[in-house]
């Protein structure tokens, strides 16, 4: 595989917009860099970005880790479902999604998802994944026990999920351009 090095002329990036029949939906483990990687696509694209993750707390008022203690995490994924359905309707094919990293394991939102959207499973080594989410104490799966082990469970569970996206991009160490770079040029052979 060779490395994107610059993104693909204008034409090419007016080309992508045009046979977007979707929203483009960013799935993966957390950590993978859903967020950072879709604002940065959002804004080559020029199309809106929209965090799932902030928009379940805004219509919560409270936190993802305070929905997971006060009600559990069957009652946040319902919720999840709910506001990722309410964000492909509204934001449609001008627009990028980052979901949680359980988002895409929940079989409605997953079907929604394939159905309404394109997915684009965002990847990363699990050594990559250790680094980034040890940096933040706000995972409600990671808040006790061996982090490491966790994510090596949780990546060997959900990857065959994952697998079921219309696009697989690696995002390890390096710029995030780079993975959109990638993206962009997958999605232009794919559409």
């Amino acid at each position: 595989m060779t490395i994107a090095s610059e993104l693909p002329d204008e034409g090419t990036i007016r080309s992508i917009r045009a046979r977007l029949k979707g929203p483009l939906v960013l799935v993966g483990m957390m950590g993978a860099g859903k967020s950072t990687v879709g604002r940065k696509l959002a804004t080559t694209l020029d199309m809106g970005f929209t965090d799932s993750d902030d928009e379940i707390v805004q219509a919560a008022n409270m936190s993802i880790a305070e929905v997971f203690d006060r009600f559990g995490e069957e009652h946040f994924r319902d919720g999840e479902r709910r506001v990722i359905a309410r964000l492909m309707e509204e934001c449609g094919p001008g627009s990028v999604i980052a979901t949680g990293g359980g988002a895409f394991l929940q079989d409605a939102t997953r079907n929604l998802i394939l159905e309404k959207g394109i997915a684009i499973w965002l990847d990363a080594s699990q050594e990559t994944l250790v680094e980034r989410v040890s940096r933040n104490d706000r995972r409600p799966l990671l808040r006790t026990g061996d982090i490491r082990k966790k994510v090596e469970m949780m990546k060997e569970a959900r990857d065959p999920v994952y697998r079921q996206a219309q696009i697989h991009q690696r995002s390890d160490t390096g710029p995030h351009q780079v993975a959109v770079n990638r993206i962009l040029e997958a999605l232009d052979k794919w559409l």
